[in-house]
């Protein structure tokens, strides 16, 4: 049965709240996407945009949690073969790169979020351990396949992968000429998974 009344109503603006904040923080950056900016956005008063989410780091969170949902809505409505880990990860990479405002505000709270009080640091573990957990069963697959060396520790080189993903995406903050599709695909040629 479908909501009904204010919880709906509350439900649908906070979705509103979230696709406007990402087409915002796209269009401006995160740093000229202020509360304000986003209360205007969507009609509410400042306050009124954060009774729907608790504070501003909570929205900034939620706006992180809902482009992963896109995103891997995405990347998974193009791409229905689970084992092609180099294209399903060039595909994400290019995807976050494609919007520099949302990769700043991703590494403005993974830094802050590593704090274990804020607010944002279980949805950053848990990002992680799913991207990793991914990587993780794609490799053993693509090794019980003989797709990849039997010798590839899939839990090492999962966090490998990623680190370099956060890496290269911090440093591509600094330079954008850094061309991180060819640097992992280089590091994944290495590894023997591409």
């Amino acid at each position: 049965m479908a909501a009904r009344g204010p919880y709906a109503k509350g439900k649908a603006k906070r979705a509103e709240i979230l696709d406007v904040a990402l087409e915002v923080i796209a269009r401006e950056g995160y740093s000229g996407a202020t509360v304000k900016q986003l209360a205007d956005a969507v009609g509410l008063s400042q306050n009124g945009l954060l009774h729907y989410f608790g504070s501003k780091d909570a929205l900034f969170t939620e706006i992180l949690r809902h482009r992963d949902r896109l995103a891997a809505a995405d990347v998974d409505s193009q791409n229905d073969d689970l084992s092609n880990i180099t294209d399903r990860l060039l595909e994400a990479v290019e995807l976050e790169s494609s919007a520099p405002g949302l990769a700043q505000l991703a590494l403005r709270l993974t830094g802050e979020a590593t704090e274990p009080d804020h607010i944002a640091h279980d949805y950053f573990r848990e990002r992680y351990d799913v991207i990793r957990s991914v990587l993780h069963d794609t490799i053993v697959t693509l090794r019980d396949e003989g797709k990849v060396s039997a010798d590839v520790d899939p839990t090492v080189v999962a966090a490998l992968v990623f680190a370099a993903w956060d890496g290269l995406r911090t440093q591509w903050m600094y330079d954008k000429t850094l061309d991180i599709r060819a640097h992992l695909t280089y590091l994944l040629r290495s590894l023997g998974i591409a």
